[in-house]
């Protein structure tokens, strides 16, 4: 069964972030032999004067496949309520994939713009008869941790922080791969130019430091650009800044 993991506001000025403490927990997920994490990615939510945050105000989604949901369910809670950093408001959200409706991804795209409430995503989340539970501080992360599972859901948002392959991007960074070979290999599953351009399954990519998929029509896609001056390779990642512009 594919499940949806929301997480959001674990962290303080001081600690690792929320990116940081989902790949921990899908990490223990899988130690702990409750499921496969197939990915992880992150959502930009909405940065203004009355929403707290600690830095970005982004939360993350899980995305597993298990048999074992009351498990699964009752270890994330333990495991996010003992992760969640002093001072957090952790909000945990889990929901079976096949069976989140449309007002939970409309949810997740009005996270992006407006100022949403707490009992709201409560409600919500109750009608849809989905698991939405805060664990620490003023339980505000629930909002986001609901927003987070919506957006995934609707697969034209964010991008991926971790992705379960045989190769880890973040570990061939500053390496050369064939498109062939990134869709083989590390998860990606399109490679495509900034300019929409089709890249030949042959040629060659220049992983920079800062290689990480957007998340399109449900796809993990790699976006590349050009090289004037061919060394080796064809292509390179495209520019942080870009990456974070189509992604936000």
């Amino acid at each position: 069964m594919k499940l949806l993991i929301g997480i959001d506001d674990t962290d303080n000025k001081e600690s690792r972030g929320t990116g940081y403490n989902s790949r921990q927990l899908a990490a223990a997920i899988e130690s702990n032999n409750l499921g496969k994490v197939t990915g992880i990615t992150r959502h930009q939510l909405f940065v203004h004067p009355d929403i707290p945050y600690t830095s970005q105000n982004s939360s993350a989604c899980l995305e597993v496949d298990s048999d074992e949901v009351d498990e699964l369910t009752v270890f994330c809670k333990y495991f996010m309520q003992n992760i969640g950093a002093p001072g957090s408001d952790v909000g945990l959200c889990i929901a079976k994939r096949n069976s989140i409706s449309k007002e939970i991804v409309s949810w997740g795209i009005n996270a992006k713009s407006i100022v949403l409430k707490l009992n709201d995503a409560i409600t919500l989340a109750k009608s849809n008869n989905i698991y939405l539970v805060g664990l620490t501080g003023t339980k505000d992360g629930m909002i986001g941790s609901l927003a987070a599972v919506g957006l995934r859901l609707g697969g034209n948002d964010g991008r991926f922080i971790w992705l379960n392959s045989s190769k880890n991007l973040r570990d061939i960074e500053h390496g050369i791969e064939k498109v062939e070979d990134l869709i083989k290999t590390t998860g990606v599953n399109i490679v495509k130019s900034i300019n929409n351009e089709v890249v030949n399954e042959n040629d060659k990519v220049f992983l920079n430091d800062w290689a990480r998929p957007i998340l399109e029509n449900g796809n993990s896609v790699l976006l590349v650009e050009k090289v004037l001056n061919n060394n080796g390779y064809e292509w390179k990642c495209a520019a942080k800044e870009f990456v974070k512009r189509t992604s936000n």
